[in-house]
């Protein structure tokens, strides 16, 4: 008798889940997928014979059902009963698997379809004109009102999105391996912007977006790591990866945006409208200042440029600003050979005395091999041979400014051959692949701007030996 009702019980449960296959196929929504496509046309030429056999279980069981009740205690289950029931099972079952794996190609094909519409819906909303910046913001970030999606960096309490309402706002969008250089530099910039008075305070909020590869499963590990940098944050950020979770989403700042690996800082302006898709190079090179980030601001900073020393180390060190001041000579000098170092600073302290002028000299170091570099600033700050930034960020910073620099010049589409400060740049980054390199300047004014032989027994180029020439002094002190 178990055996009977076993086997009645499983069929039903199979006729239950091909009817409810069947029902889910009748509510397809029909402005994504028609019955032309062909997994849906193909699974509807399937559906009578699955309506078939589900009847014909239907009357199987109901006939057992009926027997039983019939004969009671008396029943005994026939071989021919038994094996009737399995084989419908088995039939349905393999219906079943069938309409099962097709509902799953619909599906993916409605979501391909809808997402292209959520796409092009994201493209529009960007060339619409609006009265605020909400509807941006809840497209991008988090469309209803049920959670509060952000976290304010000063309070680390949850926030609503409009608390962004009509305010420029800043969108830093990344992978959890930002690195801490990129943070504190931020960090640094977006905490001068707030100490500059009220006005300035009002210009712009900035809020993190992490980005995630869905192909990755989220883990401990990456939400212990999520959780550390949000902590670390000053500024608003988004409560958790999960927020930011549909593809098309990703997708749009991976096409639209250009987000690759790399963070990017997209400006959105009050309105919501695209202000730049990436202005990160307008902040390592001038900060703040640098608002709204706009191309004609952009334009309208490079104009007030000449090639002096502050382009190089403006915003990293304020003690190499107040030498620019005093109008002493500075030496920014760079390479990873320590005996070059060692010559080189000895011999221009030398120089230096015999002509009783006042010099410092910089070490810059390089934008690679950071534990060399580490280990020579040590030797450096223990032999007293020149002035060193303790932090390794601010190397880091150094490099990044000058490659910001070339960047902005051509993503303006600015970027000529023949403008001498752009050849000055290039020069010293091409200084960074190899060799001792120096950069003198008499205050403001750059001297000097050559790569060094890095072996100490050779001359360096002309130009930087007879640098101190109008001081009087002869060629050859300089290594």
């Amino acid at each position: 008798m178990n055996l009977l009702f076993d086997g009645i019980n499983n069929l039903i449960i199979i006729m239950m889940d091909v009817t409810w296959c069947v029902v889910e196929f009748r509510d397809l929504p029909t402005s994504y997928i028609s019955q032309e496509v062909p997994a849906l046309s193909t699974t509807m030429a399937h559906i009578p014979t699955a309506v078939y056999w589900t009847l014909r279980s239907v009357v199987v069981c109901a006939a057992q059902i009926r027997s039983i009740n019939k004969i009671g205690d008396k029943f005994s289950i026939s071989t021919t009963s038994e094996w009737e029931l399995s084989t419908l099972a088995h039939k349905l079952s393999n219906i079943l698997e069938h309409l099962r794996k097709q509902l799953v190609v619909c599906y993916e094909y409605i979501d391909e379809k809808r997402n292209v519409k959520t796409f092009q819906m994201l493209k529009n909303l960007f060339e619409m004109i609006h009265i605020d910046n909400m509807k941006v913001l809840k497209a991008l970030i988090y469309a209803k009102d049920d959670i509060q999606p952000l976290i304010d960096g000063s309070s680390k309490k949850r926030v609503h999105l409009d608390v962004l309402r009509r305010k420029n706002v800043l969108l830093l969008i990344s992978g959890l391996d930002i690195s801490n250089d990129e943070l504190s530099i931020l960090e640094q910039i977006y905490i001068e912007s707030r100490h500059h008075g009220a006005r300035l305070d009002s210009q712009y909020e900035l809020v993190w977006v992490p980005i995630m590869d869905h192909s990755v499963q989220w883990s401990d590990t990456m939400n212990e790591k999520f959780k550390s940098m949000q902590s670390s944050m000053p500024w608003f950020t988004v409560y958790h990866p999960s927020v930011i979770e549909k593809p098309v989403i990703i997708r749009f700042i991976k096409e639209v945006w250009h987000f690759r690996n790399k963070p990017i800082l997209v400006v959105l302006d009050p309105q919501g409208k695209l202000v730049c898709p990436n202005a990160l190079h307008m902040m390592w090179i001038w900060g703040s200042n640098a608002f709204p980030f706009t191309s004609l601001r952009e334009e309208s900073l490079w104009r007030e440029e000449t090639w002096r020393l502050e382009l190089l180390v403006n915003g990293i060190d304020p003690v190499i600003l107040n030498w620019i001041k005093e109008g002493k000579y500075i030496f920014l000098y760079g390479g990873d050979d320590i005996e070059w170092v060692r010559k080189f600073t000895n011999n221009a302290q030398a120089v230096a005395q015999a002509a009783r002028i006042p010099l410092e000299m910089v070490y810059v170091g390089k934008s690679s091999k950071r534990e060399k570099i580490r280990r020579l600033m040590a030797t450096i700050t223990m032999e007293k041979l020149s002035y060193i930034w303790q932090d390794l960020t601010m190397i880091w910073f150094f490099w990044t400014r000058l490659e910001s620099m070339l960047y902005s010049k051509i993503q303006l589409g600015k970027l000529d051959d023949h403008d001498p400060m752009m050849q000055e740049i290039k020069k010293l980054l091409s200084y960074d692949r190899e060799g001792g390199w120096a950069v003198l300047s008499n205050g403001s004014n750059v001297v000097v701007n050559e790569q060094l032989s890095i072996s100490a027994s050779r001359s360096p180029p002309c130009r930087l030996k007879t640098s101190f020439l109008p001081l009087g002094l002869e060629a050859g002190v300089l290594p």
